[in-house]
């Protein structure tokens, strides 16, 4: 058996149009300034993806990529990246993913793939001993689970598949591997547009080997101490899943109701994640390996499938004034076959059941009716009838029939599910965020109101753990671990875990620089450094974020991207809701000049040169 130390160090280069094969080899320089993950990603990206470049065409650049987490056992580390071109905002898109593709890749001797060209018909890539490019019509038409069956992988194998909605380049299609998702962005759309239905990797004889072994095992087993003694991933993640959000979320008036015109509904318990536990829950069903179990399945009338994420639950429960937890059950497996990010659909149904309404359109579908879904969606996946239109997502849909003050997402990406009204800083997040409205940028819905440690309608200390968080998530999506992992490795150390929560709450709210101090993230960097020898402090792994995090930046400023696209729907910055007596308004031109001076943005939301220069971004 072979024994790497570390990690590969080499990423696969496949030119489909030329049919040309190449091996990139990353240097120190470049995983200790970039990490892995998303921030290589980015790195390669840059390098190989012209501005104005159609993210449909052959020229545009998909880079999949592990980290040096991958393999080594660290708690929650299955996880891998993609970024590209999104055709759903026209800008850079990253996603993460926990399925079994990340490991057999990093098992066939790759950190990471990059794909560019056009396959002239439609194939598979098989990553092995060799690489092999074949065709694949007798999977094209396939759904994502009936293609993983007929691909019929080997242990330590694992594929990434598109359904028929990549194949018809729906511009939020995902992307499969075994029950996870490349979810946002439409990168199902991007290898549809490839001509590539699935790539395989089949592991080797590889073992992936810690330079310091002795101390990664005293830091993983701090670190499973750490989540399992904390209340959010070993009780509520672990019984009842991230659906565990719906009921907190809708008591602290984060819930999106009826298309995000409202943020708490008294039948929201209907879909909850003690709910779903208490009736459908069978048994876990996580990423490999994972300490935190989030993930689950449950039976439903005979049938076995995923227990929703929260996230899809309230997009197809409450955003639609649906509270019938088997109804988005079933749509939820149904988008996970035909290769559909479930946010997205659940924000263009919302969309377009206001829009009829209002007269806009002629449609079937009704808020708080199940019926007609099932058909909307298999519509939207194979592009016929309404379903072509509302295949290219919320923003288009409001350019071509009107209704953009209730055309949910910024930048071209619709919404999560927590409610900007409810939380200043999560609307800043949304706003700033580089892939468009993404809840996981800077997830601030957690200390606002899942925590609930700074208050959710002031300005104070918001611009500050916005931009603290973008540089952390940036750097645990680029060495790469898991995100929820942060709740117990920045709550359970002996500082935080012993300060009274008024006084947590007091210092994150009034000193939020002193709190950062104390908040330990040395999990992270322990980790990266003992598997792969290279010297990490916690000051150079948020550095190295606030660098990954800049270069997605930049990289869209050069799409057209700047101060005039960090904001939000009209629905929050011009309506109140009729729960909310004090009439809130989100202060968002303040927070974003806040926002812009700390993170070394100039006024129009363009980095300066001086933060390039300090991050080693000049060339870029």
């Amino acid at each position: 058996m072979k024994e790497i130390a570390g990690t590969n160090n080499k990423i696969l280069e496949i030119d489909l149009s030329a049919n040309k094969i190449e091996i990139i080899q990353v240097s120190e320089q470049d995983r200790k300034l970039f990490l892995g993950g998303k921030g290589l990603g980015l790195k390669l990206l840059s390098q190989r993806l012209t501005p104005g470049t159609d993210p449909l065409s052959p020229e545009n650049v998909l880079v999949i990529n592990t980290g040096v987490y991958m393999g080594s056992n660290v708690p929650c580390s299955a996880r891998f990246n993609a970024v590209t071109k999104s055709p759903l905002t026209g800008i850079i898109v990253s996603s993460s993913c926990g399925g079994p593709f990340g490991m057999a890749l990093k098992k066939a001797g790759y950190d990471g793939l990059i794909l560019k060209g056009k396959a002239e018909v439609p194939s598979q890539i098989v990553i092995s001993s060799k690489i092999e490019i074949k065709p694949a019509s007798e999977l094209w038409g396939l759904d994502t689970q009936e293609t993983q069956d007929k691909l019929k992988l080997e242990k330590n194998s694992g594929a990434l598949v598109i359904g028929p909605a990549g194949e018809n380049k729906v511009l939020f299609a995902n992307v499969v591997s075994g029950h996870r998702f490349l979810g946002r962005g439409g990168i199902g759309a991007v290898l549809g547009s490839k001509n590539i239905k699935a790539i395989v990797a089949i592991g080797q004889k590889i073992k992936l080997k810690p330079v310091k072994a002795q101390k990664l095992q005293s830091v993983k087993k701090l670190g499973t101490k750490y989540i399992n003694q904390n209340y959010i991933t070993s009780q509520k993640y672990r019984n009842f899943g991230t659906n565990s959000h719906v009921n907190i979320c809708n008591k602290v008036g984060l819930l999106p109701v009826r298309n995000f015109s409202e943020s708490f509904h008294l039948d929201a318990h209907k879909v909850s994640g003690e709910l779903y536990a208490e009736k459908f829950t069978k048994r876990h069903k996580t990423c490999k390996p994972c300490s935190i179990l989030c993930g689950h399945e449950g039976e439903f009338n005979g049938k076995v499938m995923a227990i929703p994420e929260y996230e899809t639950t309230g997009l197809f429960g409450p955003n639609l004034e649906v509270f019938d937890p088997v109804a988005i059950a079933e749509w939820n497996d149904q988008c996970g076959k035909l290769g559909i990010d479930t946010i997205t659909a659940g924000s263009v149904l919302a969309w377009a059941m206001e829009a009829t309404e209002k007269g806009l359109i002629k449609s079937n579908l009704k808020f708080g009716s199940t019926k007609n879904i099932e058909q909307a969606l298999n519509e939207i996946a194979c592009r016929k009838g309404l379903g072509n239109d509302l295949a290219n997502g919320t923003r288009a849909l409001s350019e071509k029939y009107g209704g953009k003050e209730y055309a949910i997402h910024v930048k071209g990406l619709e919404l999560a599910a927590y409610h900007p009204n409810g939380a200043f800083g999560q609307a800043l997040g949304y706003a700033v965020a580089n892939r468009g409205a993404c809840h996981l940028s800077s997830a601030m819905f957690s200390i606002e109101g899942t925590l609930g440690y700074v208050k959710p309608h002031t300005t104070l200390s918001k611009a500050k753990f916005t931009d603290y968080f973008e540089n952390l998530y940036a750097a645990i999506n680029s060495m790469h671990g898991c995100q929820f992992t942060s709740y117990a490795y920045l709550l359970e150390p002996f500082i935080v875990k012993n300060t009274p929560e008024f006084l947590l709450g007091l210092v994150m709210q009034y000193l939020p620089n002193l709190a950062m101090v104390f908040l330990d993230i040395g999990i992270y960097s322990k980790s990266f450094e003992s598997i792969s020898g290279i010297k990490l402090t916690k000051k150079q792994m948020l550095k190295a974020g606030k660098r990954i995090h800049v270069l997605e930046r930049l990289l869209n400023t050069r799409e057209g991207i700047s101060r005039k696209d960090d904001t939000l729907p009209q629905r929050f910055l011009k309506e109140s809701q009729k729960k909310d007596r004090k009439n809130k308004m989100i202060p968002l031109h303040k927070m974003l000049d806040q926002y812009y001076k700390i993170k070394g943005y100039d006024k129009n939301g363009i980095p300066n040169t001086k933060t390039l220069k300090r991050l080693g971004l000049t060339n870029y």
